[in-house]
């Protein structure tokens, strides 16, 4: 692992000098070894020599003389040997160094190409590499530059494109944007004036529907009841609690509707007189027992008037003629519930009755907004609501919490 770790980041200059080294080295050791062996062949020569000189003393040639022969023979060898060995390691040395040049100028056409393709779409030319394997690499790298720079032009093309579409959409949703401005600038208008309309609509309306109330309460106070007047009265009753609604409508959010006692029996029986003409005009009577003793909540007149008109109203309305409306109050430990039913058609939705312009008969008249401001008053004040139709007995149930509980 350490040698390893050792040669990931040498440079081929650096290889060139190692293997250069590592060549020279193992050439003199080869020289070495061949003249160590070489002297061992020269000792060996000499004790020949002499064992045939001392068997024939008649040959005029001394030991001496051919030892010295032998050793002059034995050092041309040496220097034959080393000069030839350093020729080949020369030859060997400028060719490597050749080839090693041709390999860096290859290796360093190919940086300088891979440096440029950032920039540039130039290709590299075979011909300026000098090995076939590197030209075969040139095919592959000229192939892949081409394919990136194609990829490069399409994304430069697709993103132009998007430019130019996010433009036209940032165009178009501006357009829209003011278009909106404008219309919810009209709508905020048109919604103000109609307020505006409204409020002054009510508030003018009320004189003159007090006016003619009174006049008929004083008029009968003197001659006896006709048909007629009590067809005006019943009118007028009713225009009455539709003036109230619409008056709480546009005064909630403008006013605070502040608390205080309030008899709930007296109150259930002041509302019930006030439509009992309306209900005895449509052939419907109103079935009322007050509790024996006295039961007060905390709240507000107005909200309070508009949970029993409208539940009495919306009674008179649905029940099937010449039919009683029974109305209950009972106390239930802290809490009293207010129960209205009455024979009628089956709910089939007892869950959407309170949804605005919700109506389960589309053939009767008003718009399906009374109890849906019962339901919003109730919700407020934390009121229990129950809606239970069955056996056509139709009963709307409000639990109030009792004063001082």
């Amino acid at each position: 692992m350490k040698i390893k770790s050792l040669f990931q980041n040498i440079s081929i200059k650096q290889a060139d000098i190692f293997t250069i080294i590592v060549v020279f080295l193992l050439t003199m050791v080869f020289v070495t070894l061949l003249v160590d062996e070489m002297y061992n062949d020269y000792e060996r020569a000499l004790e020949h020599s002499s064992l045939v000189e001392n068997r024939n003393l008649s040959d005029s040639q001394t030991l001496e003389e051919k030892q010295k022969k032998l050793k002059s023979l034995l050092v041309r060898t040496a220097l034959a040997i080393v000069t030839l060995s350093f020729i080949l390691f020369a030859i060997f040395l400028g060719l490597n160094n050749l080839f090693n040049k041709f390999l860096q100028r290859d290796t360093q056409t190919f940086l300088n190409f891979f440096k440029k393709a950032v920039y540039s779409e130039e290709l590299l030319n075979p011909d300026a590499i000098f090995f076939q394997d590197f030209k075969e690499m040139v095919g592959y790298a000229n192939e892949m530059v081409s394919k990136i720079n194609e990829q490069k032009k399409s994304l430069k093309e697709l993103n132009l494109g998007l430019e130019e579409r996010v433009k036209k959409k940032t165009a178009a949703l501006l357009r829209i944007n003011k278009n909106l401005q404008e219309e919810k600038t009209f709508s905020q208008d048109l919604l103000r004036a109609q307020k505006e309309f409204l409020r002054y609509t009510v508030h003018e309306t009320n004189t003159p529907l007090s006016v003619i109330l009174t006049s008929m309460e004083l008029y009968l106070m003197r001659h006896p009841k006709e048909r007629q007047l009590s067809k005006i009265e019943v009118a007028v009753k009713n225009i009455f609690s539709i003036y109230d609604d619409l008056s709480y409508l546009v005064k909630k959010d403008h006013i605070e509707y502040k608390k205080k006692p309030i008899n709930l029996n007296n109150f259930l029986n002041s509302r019930i007189d006030f439509f009992r003409e309306v209900a005895e005009f449509s052939l419907i009577r109103f079935e009322y027992n007050p509790p024996k003793e006295e039961l007060h909540v905390h709240f507000n007149e107005t909200k309070l008037q508009r949970i029993i008109d409208n539940t009495l109203t919306n009674a008179i309305k649905y029940t099937l003629p010449n039919e009683n409306v029974y109305v209950k109050l009972v106390k239930k430990g802290t809490y009293t519930q207010f129960s209205v039913s009455s024979k009628s058609k089956i709910i089939q939705e007892t869950d959407k009755i309170f949804e605005a312009y919700y109506r389960e008969e589309q053939n009767r008249d008003g718009f399906g907004l009374g109890l849906r401001l019962v339901k919003s008053i109730c919700d407020e004040e934390g009121v229990e609501v129950e809606v239970a139709s069955e056996d056509s007995m139709t009963t709307f149930n409000y639990k109030f919490k009792l004063m001082g509980s």
